[in-house]
């Protein structure tokens, strides 16, 4: 392989009901190099020269992966795709597929450390292989490009590449025999189970085959997904802080230290329900959908921020408002929880979009209702 970087052709992903992120467009790099930060050396090949990876993670890689656990160029990790070695591969070592997100590219070449593999990275625009697959970044003619463009007959002697089992909707494997010549053979679901598989004959066992959904998983998905609802909520509590003053009979800071902090609260509590509690409670949460799942939690901080903030429940006004605030929030933390249906174990992108088309009208109207109620209070005595 040439040590040339030419720019990469733009690639803008399809959007997609998968809740892994929006569609990313950005520009990589033809081959990777020498000078990548985890690259060591390189191997000569017939095809030309292959940068060997480290496969002890740095303190740099922990940052980035740090930084992109919290959102914060998230859409844009990735590495140039293309063949990478780890250790000193021969043309017997076997080829393992992944995808150019950084986060996955780390977890493969941290499994593996100690063999001796060829890594081909798929253009996934910089996507986890399970979205990526979904959103066709990570599939077949990709899959054949990559094969075609390191030359990998000239490399190897057998003729097959292992893909990740998450990436197969995206591939079908008799178009790439057909196309290439190589066999695609599907590794386990786990990265961390890819050893083990290697060592039984790329024969996996029905645990490897199995996506669990367990809380460590879950939590490492809240970080993102709660710095991005985050703003929002923010914006929210500035404006219904501000207008709760209006027409309070008090005057209007009063009604700003009492309504404005009651709204304050109701949001912190909509944040906490959508984007922390639901998913860390998902298994013990009644119902299949997100959106139902989240209801007992919305409702039982309703009735929490009600209790704790709430003002006179005996005039009409202190009653809108907390009835405003028992559908603002269950609808809203619903809206919130949404945001994991994608990345469940358990939705298609059918069963995403059958969520949405009920849900989304629900929570528009009760939160428009509970809208409705919120007005309604600041002007009845």
């Amino acid at each position: 392989m040439t040590d040339d970087l030419q720019p990469f052709k733009m690639i803008t992903p399809a959007p997609s009901e998968c809740g892994c992120g929006a569609p990313a467009t950005f520009t990589l790099l033809s081959r990777p190099g020498k000078d990548l930060p985890f690259v060591e050396d390189e191997i000569d090949t017939p095809a030309g020269s292959v940068p060997r990876i480290a496969t002890r993670l740095t303190a740099g890689d922990w940052w980035g992966t740090i930084r992109t656990r919290w959102g914060v160029g998230r859409m844009t990790y990735g590495i140039p795709p293309g063949l990478y070695a780890i250790g000193t591969p021969n043309a017997q070592s076997e080829v393992l597929v992944t995808a150019n997100y950084k986060l996955t590219f780390d977890l493969v070449r941290r499994a593996m450390a100690g063999g001796d593999f060829w890594i081909l990275v798929l253009n996934s625009a910089a996507i986890n292989v399970w979205c990526a697959a979904g959103k066709g970044t990570f599939g077949t003619d990709e899959l054949i490009r990559s094969i075609t463009s390191a030359k990998l007959d000239r490399i190897v002697g057998h003729r097959r590449v292992i893909a990740p089992q998450l990436g197969a909707p995206g591939i079908a494997a008799h178009k790439v025999k057909e196309a290439t010549g190589f066999k695609v053979v599907f590794g386990p679901v786990r990265i961390e189970d890819l050893p083990v598989f290697l060592a039984a004959g790329k024969k996996a066992s029905p645990d490897m085959r199995r996506k669990r959904f367990p809380l460590r998983e879950r939590v490492v998905l809240i970080p993102v997904e709660l710095v991005t609802a985050a703003k929002w909520m923010l914006l929210l509590s500035i404006a219904f802080f501000l207008l709760s003053g209006l027409g309070h009979p008090a005057g209007y800071w009063a009604g700003a230290m009492s309504s404005g902090v009651m709204a304050t609260a109701a949001f912190a509590g909509i944040l906490l329900g959508g984007a922390i509690l639901t998913p860390i409670l998902l298994p013990w949460l009644p119902g299949r959908a997100f959106s139902v799942k989240s209801l007992p939690v919305g409702m039982a901080l309703g009735a929490v921020v009600v209790t704790l903030f709430g003002g006179d429940l005996g005039g009409w006004s202190g009653r809108f408002e907390a009835s405003a605030w028992m559908l603002i929030i269950p609808a809203l933390t619903a809206f919130l929880a949404m945001n994991f249906t994608g990345a469940s174990t358990y939705t298609s992108l059918s069963g995403v979009q059958k969520e949405m088309r009920v849900g989304l009208p629900l929570q528009l109207v009760g939160a428009a209702a509970g809208l409705m109620l919120w007005i309604t209070s600041r002007f009845t005595a």
